[in-house]
């Protein structure tokens, strides 16, 4: 895995502290510089090459809307702030997300989720990503796409298949499905996404993987039947 350089640019300890702590739970992430303002950020990005920048808002001296809008070559920004009113003007900056604190560790890894990808379609050449980080039983996983069999759909919840074992994750079916690779997975019902790879054969409105059978809707079938025929 591609490691991604981060900044934390935040006056407060106890939210770099939280930061901090996040960051390390990811293997693949790189804090480059912690700094408390916008000036000594300013000074460590011409030092560093950062991928993620993770930056307050209210901040002494300059806010970090005007050090956003004053960066030239601007690395991933994801916003990390207790007001919720400055979202829309977060996004107008073409930040890859607003985090409201006190916000979860599952949050954070949506977040970092999202960043990864990104910069996977940016510039982080070379092979595609082969894996991503999910957190269930309080525990934190480097799953490999080629080991999911399929994704069950449990209202704000979701049940990854694997090969070896199964994993309840805080997410939604319709979240999780940008996280996949678009050419191995597909939603094949409201509540099933299948990977491709291991479907067995096709019959009549289902698909077999093995010992397991799911449904498909019929508004998905004849996709299904193209794209199965072509892997």
């Amino acid at each position: 895995m591609t490691t991604a350089t981060c900044m934390i640019v935040d006056d407060e300890p106890l939210s770099r502290d939280v930061l901090r702590k996040y960051i390390r739970e990811i293997r693949g992430l790189e804090i480059v510089a912690e700094c408390p303002d916008a000036f000594e950020a300013t000074h460590s990005l011409s030092l560093n090459r950062v991928d993620i920048l993770f930056l307050d808002i209210h901040m002494p001296g300059l806010s970090g809307i005007s050090f956003a809008r004053s960066l030239t070559a601007s690395p991933l920004i994801i916003f990390t702030t207790a007001y919720p009113e400055y979202a829309v003007e977060g996004f107008e900056l073409n930040a890859l997300d607003y985090l409201v604190k006190p916000y979860s560790f599952e949050r954070f890894l949506t977040a970092v989720n999202r960043a990864l990808e990104k910069l996977q379609e940016n510039g982080h050449k070379g092979e595609p990503p082969r894996k991503m980080m999910v957190k269930a039983d309080k525990k934190l996983y480097s799953v490999e796409f080629s080991t999911m069999l399929f994704i069950e759909g449990l209202g704000d919840y979701i049940r990854i298949h694997l090969e070896d074992k199964k994993l309840v994750v805080h997410d939604t079916i319709k979240n999780f499905l940008g996280y996949l690779p678009e050419s191995n997975f597909m939603r094949i019902h409201k509540s099933y996404v299948v990977n491709l790879d291991k479907i067995g054969f096709v019959e009549g409105n289902q698909v077999h993987l093995g010992a397991e059978v799911l449904p498909v809707s019929p508004n998905h079938r004849e996709e299904l039947l193209a794209r199965f025929a072509s892997t």
